[in-house]
């Protein structure tokens, strides 16, 4: 890629540079706070396009179900679907294909999320308020889920193993799970096998938007669930966004186009960095990676390894892209580095230093943080454990990951004995009072009294 500024040139808010790895670059000491807010910005609907597509599509198959699928199977997927789901024994004769290693790798990746989510289920201990009064809360699944795994430009088994497990641990009565059809009116080979370890035996060919809408609502084929998982294009998410504001049917998070942040200082390996910052840009166009870093030095090295590694790459056309639309900024320190990753908010954070211990403290908004020069974020988005579905966009300052807490309501208890009814009843009889609620308060003093 053509350099269009020397090397060494300082970056500034005015006019940043674009470096050979097609990143440009900033000083954060000269960006103004209308700068920042620019740069964190990202994935935005200003104009309301996509908003009104998938509006048109959300009615279209709310009035026509099934008959909506299969047009925009056609329209989207470029595929004629005979059915629009696959079932168990497609599943199986799908996944022959799969080899001994590739099962292996599956595994592995299944027993650690397994081992990590099923921790998470947890009985919490009944809690006396005050003498007689006994409060607890109690795990009960979510009924009724549905599961979006993407099929874009990457099929995604990991993302069915991320979203599968937790269901699977959390007791859901019923997993409905939508994919988009391959050219061949199937799903992938490893989508196929994952639905197996899963104990799924149904598949419903269908993607984007639509697939969100026929959850959402239900169709012929689909049941109406109760509450919506999976990441996917800004479509799919708008589409969710749009669901949990007039439907009944809750979703995860805004999960959109997927984003990393590095923080890195001179202890970092440039080479490591760039490679993170390119796993990322793979994912989509529309991907976003950014480097905060302490030197400018840095900033460069990082960029010859991005020009580097980059033309190596299969999905290399997609990578740059997604790196022509992000960025690197330079900061005076890790502590301003940080701040500029909490304003960010990043789905993925890596410290691609070895003070990390130093400054994990400052950390404020994050969906999953990578610790150290020998972390990257690959590891989490397969098998280290953790999940890979969380949240984008800066939504990160209000979500959390996927996690078992995403499939289970959490219902709260109470017991009131003779001793507590007398205990509590005077300070509820007066909160009602104050309130002007008399029947609350004559709720308590019928029993009180007798």
């Amino acid at each position: 890629m053509e350099n269009t500024e020397p090397t060494g040139s300082s970056p500034t808010s005015g006019s940043p540079f674009r470096g050979q790895g097609g990143l440009q670059l900033y000083n954060y000491s000269e960006l103004s706070v209308t700068d920042i807010q620019k740069l964190v910005q990202r994935n935005v609907d200003p104009a309301n396009e996509i908003r009104t597509i998938v509006e048109e599509v959300i009615a279209n198959v709310q009035q026509h179900g099934d008959r909506a699928l299969y047009d925009y199977a056609s329209q989207f997927d470029k595929v004629e679907l005979s059915n629009l789901y696959l079932d168990k024994t497609d599943l199986e004769e799908l996944a022959e294909s799969v080899s001994a290693e590739q099962k292996a790798a599956l595994q592995t990746a299944y027993n650690n999320i397994h081992k990590f989510h099923k921790a998470q289920l947890k009985t919490e201990d009944k809690v006396e308020t005050m003498p007689g009064v006994t409060c607890w809360r109690e795990l009960r699944p979510i009924e009724k889920v549905g599961l979006y795994i993407p099929g874009g430009t990457a099929v995604l088994p990991s993302t069915f193993l991320m979203l599968g497990i937790p269901a699977r641990i959390a007791g859901c009565h019923e997993i409905v799970v939508c994919s988009p059809p391959q050219k061949n009116g199937k799903v992938n080979a490893f989508i196929a096998y994952v639905a197996l370890l899963l104990g799924i035996d149904r598949i419903y060919l269908a993607g984007g938007s639509q697939a969100i809408a026929a959850m959402a609502y239900g169709t012929e084929s689909i049941t109406k669930v109760d509450k919506i998982f999976g990441p996917g294009n800004q479509f799919v998410t708008k589409a969710k966004t749009i669901i949990q504001s007039t439907t009944t049917t809750a979703i995860d998070m805004p999960a959109g186009p997927s984003e990393v942040l590095v923080i890195a200082d001179e202890t970092a390996t440039p080479a490591y960095i760039a490679a993170d910052l390119l796993a990322q840009a793979e994912h989509g166009i529309d991907s976003q990676s950014v480097l905060v870093c302490t030197s400018a030095k840095i900033a460069q090295e990082t960029l010859a390894e991005v020009e580097k590694q980059l033309p190596t790459l299969p999905r290399a056309e997609i990578a740059k892209l997604a790196i022509d639309n992000s960025y690197i900024v330079v900061a005076s320190s890790l502590e301003k580095a940080m701040d500029f990753s909490n304003q960010y908010a990043p789905e993925h954070l890596i410290l691609a230093t070895e003070r990390w211990k130093e400054i994990i403290g400052f950390i404020i908004n994050a969906g999953s943080v990578f610790l150290g020069n020998l972390t990257p974020e690959s590891a989490g988005d397969y098998a280290s454990g953790t999940n890979h579905t969380l949240p984008t966009s800066s939504y990160a300052r209000a979500y959390s990951g996927v996690s078992v807490d995403s499939f289970v309501k959490k219902i709260t208890f109470q017991h009131i004995t003779r001793e507590g009814i007398q205990n509590i009843g005077p300070s509820v009889e007066i909160l009602a009072e104050l309130e002007g609620l008399h029947a609350h308060r004559n709720a308590v003093s019928i029993r009180t009294n007798n």
